[in-house]
């Protein structure tokens, strides 16, 4: 075949002699292949190289092209050999429907010189399709007084292939009163017809079934049949006839409402009104026909009424009716076949399953979100496509199957980063120009209880002023909770402890709902300086997530105690007695003011000050030690008997204070006085009324100052052992050396007060100590008073 080509091709080069004069550098040629349909991808064709006798390596060079549309979409041409082969499966009935030849031409153009070969390639039927009828019952009417011999045309079956694989013969169920007649038209077309072989007697019988086979010449041999339900009748002799029994016509898909499609007609010999024919549209024309075309009733005029569409439909098949006015109506029917002619005009049309998905973010990876259909009703390269999405998103496309995608997950979600995605999904075809199409995913992360919830601190430090009003709030925690809804419902409590071996709850009160701290009691500070608590947050998810943070509760000292003056003490009310020897010089200690404040700090400083005396002269005090000394040596004019008022206050604010009122008596030579009264008790008549005096003196001054000592050294004792108990330190007292004259008190030189779990740290300033003498040796110049440790004229070492 390709050499007869070749010989056609040279003969109609010589006969163009004279056209190739004035263009040498063009050459016509024209070359043909015949394939069978349905031939897989990559199938030879034919070897353009060879049968144009084309030197192969100068296709490349010269350019070898196809120039034919539809040659492209179903063939290509290797450069490199020069092979035609098959680019996509071809289908001959979609390519040329029923025409008996089907052929795709095509040009082979080459560049340098130019040079144009004309080829086509004829598909060749194969018998790929069964005869169909368009309805499985065909319904007829025949008089009974039409006498044996008349026809009656039957619907025929369609098959789309062609030659010996379309229909070769029709067969009908055996009958006594009926046979089939065929006839084969000018276009190659059987038409049968049923032939009455026998007179109708509807009285006897009024119905016949009958089945109609229709059968092609293919191998295998393929059939189908449809039922023939025959109502006998009286009327009518005559039926119409149309011109043909099919006629053929062509569209674009785009063709304009109000288009001719073509005309129709029928002829009836009967006369009169048995002659008026009417067309319409068959029993068997479908809706869809109804809306796309009009049918003159009149003229039998087809129109184009509707949008046409090649992706919907290749072809329409019209069966009409020509119905005359006779009584019963005869009609016949015709049959319109349109192929409609494609063009590319669909982008890839995009289906997603829903709208909006919802999937938990603790999804495993792959699991499928959603299924997406993509279908291009355009064919060949404007039907094929392409699908795609941003490559940064936790998500990809999976091919399921055919024109059907998976979108599934190919990272971990997480609810609390990205709480909702929209996707961009993309479909683009493979035209030229390509057409795409765009479609937005959405798909919403639903939470799932995975967060505990977080204080805005790692810890709290609550600050509360003693004396403060129970019942109202001092603080208020705060958690949060990035999960949604219940999952961030965050609700609070208190972890149950032991306070000073009271229940917690005693203490405080937590409202559930916000987190506020209430204080139930009013705080002491000198008897709790701090405490501790757990504060619990809980959120409402299932299974609940939960978290904990200590809260350290500090009291804050408030001035609310004066100073206590221990020494010297005063009996009801009365001052406190001093003895002052006459021949005490400048400096002498006269006695020390001992006074403590249960508060702490700054409102626990204390300050000393004279506010009133009887020679303000004489006498001063420390103002941070208490110490009463001699500012001069004592006169003889001096009064005896001195009286001081001295005022004690701390650094609190506002200041509390305490007044204690000593009087010193000025005495001389009290050392001798004192032996020689021992010496008028040892003797009766030199005893006096004086000596006495001065005897209960002695006494009740000895006894008061040792009271006060002990007095002294328990309250002390008292409060050593508090900061031991807290702070783990070493007793507060400890003896002296010598144990037999002396008591030695010896406490920590520094005092700190501690806040636990805050780090603060508050120094107290030292502490003065001081012994008793109670040796007959210092009696003469320090008897029973108080010396700080260490003192010069102190014998005792601390």
């Amino acid at each position: 075949m390709a050499d007869s080509a070749m010989n056609a091709a040279s003969a109609f080069k010589t006969c163009a002699f004279m056209f190739m004069v004035c263009t040498p550098d063009l050459i016509f040629g024209r070359i043909r292949y015949s394939i069978p349909e349905e031939l897989e991808l990559g199938a030879f064709v034919g070897n353009l190289a060879q049968d144009l006798r084309l030197n192969v390596p100068q296709l490349s060079s010269r350019k070898l092209r196809l120039t034919s549309d539809t040659v492209a979409q179903y063939m290509k041409v290797n450069l490199e050999n020069g092979i035609l082969s098959v680019r996509e499966r071809i289908d001959r009935e979609h390519v040329c429907g029923q025409r008996n030849i089907c052929t795709i031409s095509f040009e082979v153009i080459l560049e340098n010189p130019l040079e144009v070969y004309r080829g086509e390639v004829e598909i060749l039927d194969v018998n790929d399709n069964s005869p169909t009828f368009r309805d499985s019952t065909i319904a007829l009417q025949i008089a009974e007084t039409i006498a044996p011999g008349v026809g009656f045309p039957l619907e025929s079956a369609e098959d789309p292939d062609i030659g010996v694989n379309a229909i070769t013969a029709y067969t009908i169920s055996s009958s006594e009163y009926f046979s089939l007649k065929t006839q084969t038209t000018e276009d190659g077309f059987i038409i049968a017809k049923l032939l009455l072989e026998k007179p109708l007697d509807r009285e006897v019988q009024s119905s016949f079934q009958l089945v109609l086979t229709a059968t092609d010449g293919g191998t295998p041999q393929r059939s189908g049949t449809a039922q023939i339900h025959i109502t006998v009748v009286d009327i009518n002799d005559n039926p119409p006839v149309f011109d043909h029994e099919i006629y053929r016509g062509s569209l674009r898909e785009d063709a304009p409402r109000g288009t001719l499609v073509m005309k129709v007609k029928a002829t009836d010999i009967d006369e009169g009104m048995n002659a008026e024919l009417t067309y319409v549209f068959s029993k068997l024309a479908s809706a869809r026909v109804r809306e796309l075309f009009s049918l003159d009733p009149q003229t039998g005029e087809i129109w184009v009424e509707g949008p046409l569409d090649f992706e919907e439909a290749q072809d329409y098949s019209l069966n009409i009716q020509a119905v005359d006015q006779g009584l019963p109506a005869m009609l016949a029917d015709s049959k319109v076949l349109i192929k409609v002619i494609d063009v590319n005009d669909n982008a890839p049309e995009v289906k997603v399953t829903s709208g909006v998905s919802k999937i938990p973010e603790n999804s495993p990876l792959g699991t499928i979100i959603t299924l997406i259909n993509v279908i291009d009703r355009d064919s060949g390269a404007n039907g094929q496509f392409h699908c795609d999405i941003p490559k940064h998103l936790p998500f990809r496309l999976q091919i399921s199957s055919k024109n059907h995608y998976e979108l599934i997950t190919s990272e971990p979600l997480d609810r609390e980063s990205v709480p909702e995605y929209k996707i961009p999904f993309v479909a683009r075809d493979l035209g030229s120009p390509s057409l795409s199409t765009h479609e937005n995913i959405q798909i919403v992360i639903s939470d799932i209880n995975d967060n505990e919830p977080r204080f805005s601190e790692s810890s709290y430090n609550i600050y509360v002023m003693e004396n403060n009003t129970p019942g109202t709030s001092i603080f208020a925690v705060t958690a949060s909770d990035l999960d949604l809804d219940l999952n961030s419902h965050v609700s609070y409590a208190l972890q149950e402890k032991l306070i000073q071996n009271l229940p917690m709850s005693s203490y405080l009160s937590i409202n559930s709902m916000n987190g506020s701290i209430y204080a139930l009691r009013s705080f002491d500070y000198e008897e709790l300086k701090s405490f501790q608590i757990y504060v619990q947050a809980h959120d409402a998810g299932v299974p609940p997530l939960s978290s904990s943070v200590t809260v350290n509760v500090i009291i804050l000292d408030q001035n609310d105690n004066p100073p206590v003056i221990v020494s010297p003490s005063a009996q009801r009310g009365s001052a406190a007695i001093e003895v002052l020897p006459q021949s005490a010089g400048q400096g002498y200690l006269v006695t020390k003011i001992m006074a403590t404040d249960e508060d702490s700090g700054q409102n626990a400083r204390l300050l000393y000050q004279m506010v009133k005396s009887t020679e303000p002269s004489l006498f001063n005090v420390g103002q941070s030690t208490g110490e009463i000394r001699t500012a001069r040596n004592i006169l003889e004019s001096d009064p005896t008997t001195q009286t001081l008022v001295i005022l004690v206050k701390d650094n609190g604010q506002p200041s509390l204070s305490s007044t204690v009122t000593i009087q010193i008596r000025i005495m001389e030579n009290i050392t001798e006085r004192i032996t020689e009264s021992n010496n008028l008790v040892s003797s009766p008549e030199n005893f006096s009324d004086l000596n006495l005096y001065f005897i209960v003196i002695f006494a009740c001054t000895s006894i008061l100052f040792l009271v006060a000592i002990i007095l002294l050294i328990g309250i002390k004792c008292k409060q050593d052992r508090t900061i031991t108990q807290e702070y783990n330190s070493p007793s507060c007292c400890y003896k002296c050396g010598d144990s037999n004259d002396t008591f030695n008190h010896r406490p920590a030189m520094e005092e700190t007060l501690r806040y636990p779990g805050t780090g603060r740290i508050v120094r107290v300033p030292e502490v003065h100590h001081y012994s008793v003498s109670l040796s007959p040796e210092s009696a003469k110049s320090d008897f029973l008073f108080l010396k700080p440790c260490g003192a010069p004229t102190s014998r005792v070492q601390c």
